[in-house]
């Protein structure tokens, strides 16, 4: 049963800290889903959404790297 539980709060720990990286990919595909909408080209939309997401992941590797540096 203690297994279960710390798996649960290292799960639950995992997804609190990623929150704002989860966020902004939410809301790039939010926006990108409205452009689609609005007539932007698919292949246009993809590429958007590759570099729309590495764009996050490097912010997000960046700022997860300035506050272990940070913290010491």
């Amino acid at each position: 049963m203690s297994l279960l539980k710390a798996l649960l709060a290292e799960l639950r720990g995992m997804f609190a800290a990623d929150l704002c990286l989860s966020l902004a990919v939410l809301l790039l595909i939010g926006a990108l889903a409205l452009a689609l909408e609005r007539g932007l080209p698919p292949p246009w939309a993809g590429g958007l959404l590759v570099a729309g997401v590495l764009a996050i992941l490097v912010a997000s590797v960046l700022r997860a790297a300035r506050r272990i540096r940070r913290d010491g």
